[in-house]
């Protein structure tokens, strides 16, 4: 299983203004799938304390699997993305395809999301949207995936067959 955090994205939820939805739904979920939940954050929509924060997370080895919610989508103030791109060494496009097959079953809407997939050392990042609907959908795409990923980036693996 994996060592998952939770980075909430949001000027109104990091000023106490807005209830975070989001970051407690994705733990919620990933303890009800036995992964084990090490950290929690919120913070304002800004590129430099989104990139800390994930770069401080992902370097102490601290989680196996970073997911932000919020900051994806196409306002001005949306810099999830930018942020985590500062930080990635490799993308995983694969992930992201996924999400976005998935949320697409539900809501056209879903094609608008800019959240990327990547690895800074051995930990996987994971943008998902701020909204709750659209959290427990990217869940679902991603629960199967964590423990394989973590047992990836944590070193060589024999594939059988």
């Amino acid at each position: 299983m994996a060592r998952v955090a939770v980075l909430t994205v949001s000027d109104r939820g990091a000023a106490g203004e807005r209830e975070d939805l989001g970051g407690p739904l994705i733990a919620e979920l990933a303890l009800a799938a036995g992964h084990e939940v090490v950290a929690r954050a919120i913070v304002p929509d800004e590129r430099e304390q989104i990139a800390a924060t994930l770069r401080a997370w992902a370097d102490a080895g601290a989680a196996d699997v970073i997911l932000t919610t919020g900051g994806t989508g196409l306002t001005p103030r949306d810099v999830t993305p930018e942020a985590t791109l500062t930080v990635a060494e490799r993308e995983v496009p694969g992930i992201v395809v996924a999400l976005v097959v998935n949320g697409l079953r539900h809501t056209p809407f879903a094609a608008l999301t800019r959240g990327v997939a990547v690895t800074r050392g051995r930990t996987l990042i994971v943008n998902l949207p701020g909204n709750p609907k659209a959290v427990r959908q990217g869940m679902d795409v991603l629960l199967p995936l964590l423990g394989h990923v973590t047992e990836l980036l944590q070193g060589p693996v024999e594939h059988s067959g």
